[in-house]
């Protein structure tokens, strides 16, 4: 990686940001479809497993596509927001897009962009936003790498996203839940009907055990579109996960065949029911649910899954965990894992949300593992106040103190839990603050133990 092509990526993502925001949402699919006919449909050259949900959706993509290269394809990746630098959120054969490809790539399409931004501009319409942009540009890339597979995540819903201008030939639910009411519904049930945008004709389905009213709408989305649909628990299941060094042994009993005893590295009880859906995603696509993963196959693919920024060890001496739980009930599936899959009796919590989030949701859920809050804001303009936090920390009877920045925070909470043995630190609460996380973690090493 040349010095001009790290300037060149780096141009393109300072063009990209001068775009309406990545949170600005309108429902109008058609601008983004505007782009990618001019560009001959890039979409279209490749097969696309289609990923929505509530919680879990990246952790679910990225075990698909560990699974889908597992058998020899060459695969993509798109997933959204990044940690630390946004070429992690296109991949290509597991790691981030080349520098040079992702310029090329911008190349590619501005001559595009210039001509659609007028016309949306002659209709009294807004400019391409950041994300119309970014999944033009990704589905160019990954035509150029070329690739066999893209396992495509969301950015947010589903129907009128504009990632659903490709057609997926697997549609794949994460659990569905409250979150961006403002834009998807109130209640679960409008919730899922956006979401259910995502089932093309045809398509096989897969989905997580869902609430009652969910389950209804997505079934009525599938037979509308001749789609076959598969739930967790009546069609595949996890039948048995075991703690292990380094993560859990799981049993699945997938679509075409049972998996027995294999190893997946990653904590959490919530992976494992990850690790399950993508199982069966896989058996759809490969083989259509009629024949099983092969054992080697299966195993290769999911020793090689990894899910940065959640449930992940960055600090020994004291323990540093970070998890990007961002909702409610991300930030319980973060409590029950802690709980189960840990050996300490005290959590100091290093929590940062965004002001759009249920801030009091998330430390409703955090509470119970909580021996000490320490409160900060992510480094973002959209970040809660840590002074609210920190109100919110106390009416749930916690002990709590606030500081400016994660790095201020981190000192305090590591401090804290290098009093004592039996203490641990987890830093949570947005995907922004992880990503903080793990670059903070890399530059003051905290993998070698605490110094102060």
């Amino acid at each position: 990686m040349s010095d001009r092509d790290i300037a060149r990526a780096d141009a393109v993502y300072a063009a990209l940001l001068e775009r309406q925001g990545e949170r600005w949402v309108q429902p109008r699919v058609e601008r983004t479809r505007r782009v990618l006919e001019l560009l001959d449909d890039p979409q279209k050259t490749y097969r696309v497993v289609h990923v929505t949900g509530t919680n879990g959706k990246t952790s679910t993509s990225r075990l698909i596509e560990s699974l889908v290269r597992a058998h020899g394809l060459r695969t993509g990746l798109f997933t959204s927001p990044h940690l630390e630098r946004f070429t992690e959120r296109i991949m290509v054969d597991g790691e981030p897009i080349a520098d040079a490809a992702v310029a090329d790539a911008w190349d590619e399409i501005q001559p595009f962009v210039g001509l659609v931004d007028a016309e949306l501009e002659a209709a009294g319409d807004a400019p391409l936003t950041f994300f119309e942009l970014l999944t033009v540009l990704a589905f160019v890339a990954f035509a150029d790498a070329p690739i066999d597979v893209l396992v495509l995540e969301v950015g947010m819903g589903g129907a009128w996203d504009s990632t659903n201008t490709a057609d997926g030939d697997v549609a794949v639910f994460t659990p569905i839940d409250i979150d961006h009411a403002d834009r998807l519904g109130e209640t679960i049930a409008e919730i899922a009907s956006v979401k259910a945008g995502i089932i093309k004709d045809g398509a096989a389905v897969v989905s997580a055990r869902q609430d009652a009213a969910a389950e209804a709408v997505l079934r009525e989305a599938a037979a509308s579109q001749g789609a076959t649909i598969a739930f967790e628990g009546t069609d595949f299941a996890l039948v048995e996960q075991r703690l292990a060094v380094g993560g859990q042994q799981i049993t699945v009993r997938g679509l075409a065949g049972t998996y027995e005893d294999e190893y997946l590295p990653l904590y959490g009880a919530h992976q494992g029911f990850n690790a399950t859906l993508a199982i069966a995603a896989v058996e759809a696509l490969i083989g259509g649910a009629a024949q099983p993963v092969a054992g080697d196959v299966l195993a290769d693919g999911l020793s090689q899954a990894t899910a940065p920024g959640r449930l992940q060890l960055v600090g020994i001496a004291p323990t540093v965990l970070v998890d990007a739980a961002h909702n409610p009930h991300g930030a319980a599936a973060l409590a029950t894992a802690l709980r189960e899959a840990f050996d300490f009796d005290e959590w100091g919590v290093v929590l940062g949300v965004f002001a759009d989030k249920d801030a009091a949701g998330i430390v409703r859920a955090l509470a119970p593992i909580a021996t000490h809050v320490f409160a900060t804001s992510p480094a973002s303009d959209r970040a809660e106040e840590a002074d609210r936090l920190a109100d919110l920390a106390e009416a749930e009877g916690l002990p709590v103190t606030v500081h400016d920045d994660l790095a201020q925070a981190a000192e305090a909470a590591r401090s804290w839990a290098a009093a004592s043995d039996r203490r641990a630190v987890v830093i949570a609460g947005s995907v922004v603050l992880a990503g903080e996380a793990l670059a903070l973690a890399d530059a003051e090493a905290w993998k070698s133990g605490w110094d102060a």
